[in-house]
């Protein structure tokens, strides 16, 4: 299964409608938005899709969102990380900007601990930071796919649960939105 990634869209419901076209051209069946949706529009983007969304530091809990987010049948974790298993892979969501997660990439003896509670994940995937990465840990690998919107430069990310590959789209979604 390919998996679409989308982060940080700040509202911008074109450059998302944008990104889960050429997410779908790129063969995405399921998606996981990592926060910062910013507005109701860009969940009506993102209406019909299989998908997870985990809160950012700029949505909870904005009222408008939680209503259209309800209307729209979306189910919003209430504890971090949110996890999902797809295709027998095992897949922690964050934002980012949660404590848990900061203390998870740190170099100290709590973070060796909190990494050591994820060693049955397969990924943990995050926004936040606006920069695309995909980084090892020790054993985890994290995924971000950087930003969609409040970026000059958008990106998101398609994740292959069976080759482990992970191209980022960055032309695709320029062009197809602008």
């Amino acid at each position: 299964m390919i998996l679409g990634l989308l982060a940080d869209t700040h509202g911008d419901a074109a450059i998302t409608a944008g990104a889960v076209s050429c997410l779908r051209e790129a063969g995405a069946e399921a998606f996981i938005h990592c926060g910062d949706i910013g507005t109701p529009e860009v969940l009506d983007e993102l209406a019909g899709l299989r998908l997870w969304i985990v809160w950012g530091n700029s949505d909870w809990p904005a009222e408008a969102l939680v209503t259209r987010a309800a209307e729209l049948g979306f189910e919003f974790p209430t504890e971090v990380p949110m996890r999902v298993q797809l295709d027998d892979r095992i897949i922690a969501v964050f934002h980012g900007h949660e404590t848990q997660f900061t203390q998870l990439i740190d170099y100290t003896p709590l973070g060796e601990a909190l990494r050591a509670e994820y060693g049955e994940c397969d990924y943990i995937i995050h926004g936040h930071t606006h920069i695309a990465s995909d980084v090892r840990l020790g054993p985890l690998r994290l995924i971000n796919p950087g930003a969609l919107g409040a970026t000059r430069r958008p990106t998101a990310a398609t994740l292959d649960l069976a080759t482990m590959q992970l191209p980022m789209t960055t032309t695709n979604v320029w062009s197809v939105v602008f």
